[in-house]
């Protein structure tokens, strides 16, 4: 039973939605491993203006006020395009989804995901997963293995302990998600070097930067490849156009041509791999804020990004040459490749690959081949309403 003087409403006028960004960073200020976020940044997802993902969804935000001081939030949201998908993937009919999820004590979390909940009964969901903020493409997960070292660009981190905070409403795990580190200072072991050598003597395949230059372009093929190459995965939802055009200004300043290749095999595009320098070494002592000098620091290491991580958040292989030795061939020789960038031109020496489900084979053994150890998992937890 909250206490009476708790209560949860929804976000209404600017003066709450600047509320809700800033409990965040009062509540994980002192957390050491935390990565602020540039309060632009997150006014622009929390924004159906600015972030294309409301085209196909809903939602509503809502804060916890103890005492009239702000102590929770959360954010309750419908994606139609979920619901279409088929329910052997996890989502489908009925489903919807909460997240941005920040809370002081247990008492106030068990009250935010109630106020969550019941906005979803109201719309006719039957289910929920969580934590999702806000699309599976942003940051889903809870972390609950690596709070012993700062994120990587895109990625999320969260105390340990909102795990027993949400399992306590009776919530139990969907779907694992893991990211692997690895050094990519040193070359890969031997069988992938040849793996790669064999392919650079086959003349039907060619491994090619993109063009920064003509990024809408290169952005449609990598779009193309992703929607088919991840269709049967769970958690799979299409991005769309408007999504697409969002997150491209928003990454383009991390897109360096070196950095992001396209595999074609017979001079069609059949395979990517999107590799970004990482943002948050950079934006950490930031602490979420461009003023009054964070904008010149920013926009002089994105002139000439030196980073000791390279994330890899996205890879794709079109569906026809999944589970072929074509397909692994062309990631080793992807990987390869950017490796050899990150060193020689950005000064990198650690790598990270993910998110990618914990049940992905296919990616899991390429994870192991190049020698990379899990490093942070994080959970998306459902719950029948």
């Amino acid at each position: 039973m909250a206490s009476a003087d708790l209560k949860v409403r929804p976000v209404s006028g600017k003066a709450d939605t600047k509320a809700f960004i800033e409990l965040a960073y009062r509540l994980n200020g002192d957390d050491p491993n935390w990565v602020a976020p540039l309060r632009e940044e997150v006014a622009a997802t929390i924004s159906p203006k600015k972030n294309g993902w409301f085209s196909h969804a809903e939602g509503q935000l809502f804060l916890a006020e103890r005492g009239g001081k702000v102590v929770g939030r959360i954010s309750a949201h419908i994606d139609t395009l979920a619901l279409q998908m088929p329910p052997e993937q996890g989502f489908g009919p009925g489903t919807g989804f909460w997240g941005l999820f920040e809370a002081e004590d247990a008492e106030v979390a068990a009250a935010v995901i109630a106020q969550a909940e019941d906005w979803l009964r109201g719309k006719g969901m039957t289910r929920t997963l969580g934590p999702v903020s806000l699309s599976i493409w942003e940051e889903p997960g809870l972390l609950v293995k690596g709070h012993d070292h700062p994120p990587t660009v895109l990625m999320g981190h969260h105390p340990a302990r909102y795990q027993g905070w949400i399992e306590a409403q009776g919530y139990g795990p969907a779907k694992k998600l893991v990211t692997y580190e690895l050094d990519i200072s040193k070359e890969f072991p031997p069988i992938v070097q040849r793996i790669v050598a064999a392919g650079e003597k086959n003349t039907r395949i060619r491994i090619r930067e993109v063009n920064k230059a003509k990024f809408a372009e290169e952005a449609a093929i990598i779009l193309a490849i992703l929607n088919d190459a991840w269709g049967d995965n769970w958690g799979f939802v299409p991005l769309t156009q408007p999504e697409v055009d969002d997150v491209g200004k928003k990454l383009k300043p991390l897109v360096f041509n070196d950095l992001i290749r396209i595999a074609e095999y017979d001079g069609e595009p059949v395979a990517f791999m999107v590799t970004l320098p990482d943002l948050n070494e950079p934006l950490q002592p930031l602490k979420g804020s461009l003023l009054p000098f964070g904008w010149a620091k920013l926009l002089l290491w994105l002139r000439r990004p030196k980073a000791r991580t390279m994330r890899v958040p996205l890879m794709g292989v079109v569906k026809r040459l999944q589970s072929s030795r074509m397909a692994s061939q062309l990631a080793f020789m992807m990987i390869e490749y950017i490796r050899r960038a990150s060193v020689t031109h950005y000064g990198a020496s650690r790598g990270e690959i993910g998110w990618i489900l914990d049940d992905n084979q296919g990616m899991i053994a390429i994870a192991d081949a190049i020698e990379s150890k899990i490093n942070r998992e994080y959970l998306i937890y459902q719950k029948a309403l």
